[in-house]
């Protein structure tokens, strides 16, 4: 028996006669750039998320960028974030021309330790980027604290987090904006790359449209330097038809989590993701912290299963973060977790649970 990390076909083959529809209805409109299902797509996800403002765009990746150059983030400045995630995150703050300043993070959660962000806060300080790492958020409340304390933005990464809840609150709707990616094997994947951008502010909301625009207020009237950002009508139908289906994948995966949670429970060399009190975790990953990671990756891919390591390396020790100032410095919570962590199947179906935690063992 075969058990694979993603099973996109799996989660497609019950919903194929809509997918086809939504994407038959737009090439039939003939309308591929924004126009009538984009729009949809955005005021269901605005719904969603509870929040004002959902903006389409290209990527996750270009939520970030966009959002950072419509607050005006840029050289000089610097942005709080985790060394822990993907690189977008701190490739954004980059490619703004500011830098990246990396701050630990908690050994349960994964994420940022919002307990270590004043420390890292310097005048030159203008936003906190917190990542809501493998579909739980972060400690908004403690974060939020900082941000207005030192009048910083705050950029909600929530690439992994859609559905994901603090305190009731949907992730997207906590800090200035929400940044979403679709990548086909996110909790709400499209067909391709896509993103979204959520806020509650009506004037950012239209800078943020403008910067997806080339930077034009309107057609060939550019106002100010932009991107070509903008999500395809495609992506917005199928994503549509996903939406839908939702949290009901979401629970799925909830219940996969539980059942790990009691198959794994005193297994030795194996330490369970904790949910945050206060948190709905939505596991877009089910990540474990094992003793000795080789020998349990043999195990694994001997009997099959699929799994994923996320992330063998800290931001901070790569060459495009070199001399990037890290609180505390060392960041050792990041440099232990990097050699213990391994994510397990737990998609939006039924998954063999006993199978791979006997592996495990």
């Amino acid at each position: 028996m075969t058990i694979p990390f993603i099973d996109l076909h799996a989660q497609h083959q019950p919903i194929r006669a809509e997918i086809d529809r939504a994407i038959a209805e737009v090439l039939d409109s003939g309308q591929f750039i924004r126009g009538p299902f984009v729009r949809r797509f955005e005021e269901k996800v605005a719904e969603y998320v509870g929040v004002k403002h959902a903006i389409g765009v290209s990527s996750g990746t270009d939520a970030l960028l966009a959002s950072l150059m419509a607050l005006g983030v840029g050289p000089g400045d610097e942005v709080i974030t985790t060394p822990f995630t993907f690189c977008a995150s701190a490739e954004c703050i980059l490619r703004v021309g500011a830098e990246p300043v990396f701050v630990d993070i908690d050994p349960a959660t994964f994420n940022l330790d919002a307990g270590l962000v004043t420390e890292a806060v310097t005048d030159r300080t203008r936003a906190i980027l917190p990542v809501h790492l493998f579909g739980q958020c972060c400690d908004m409340d403690a974060i939020m604290d900082v941000a207005r304390a030192h009048d910083l933005f705050v950029v909600e990464d929530c690439a992994q987090a859609m559905g994901a809840k603090y305190r009731g609150q949907q992730a997207g709707s906590m800090g200035d904006v929400g940044c979403f990616s679709f990548f086909p094997t996110k909790n709400l994947g499209g067909v391709g790359d896509g993103g979204m951008i959520t806020c509650d502010d009506d004037a950012l909301a239209e800078r943020i449209r403008v910067v997806c625009s080339h930077g034009c207020a309107e057609k060939y009237d550019q106002v100010m330097a932009g991107g070509n950002f903008r999500l395809d009508a495609i992506q917005a139908a199928v994503l549509d038809v996903k939406l839908e289906h939702l949290n009901e994948w979401i629970g799925v995966r909830r219940q996969n989590a539980r059942a790990y949670d009691e198959a794994l429970a005193g297994v030795e060399g194996v330490v369970t993701p904790v949910e945050a009190e206060g948190c709905w975790h939505t596991y877009n990953q089910y990540t474990v912290r094992v003793d000795d990671r080789e020998a349990v990756c043999g195990r694994l891919k001997d009997a099959g299963v699929g799994f994923g390591v996320y992330y063998r390396k800290g931001l901070q020790a790569q060459a495009a973060y070199e001399g990037v100032r890290c609180v505390p410095e060392g960041l050792g919570v990041t440099e232990m977790v990097c050699g213990e962590v391994v994510s397990l199947p737990v998609g939006g179906e039924q998954i063999a649970v006993d199978l791979v935690a006997r592996t495990m063992s």
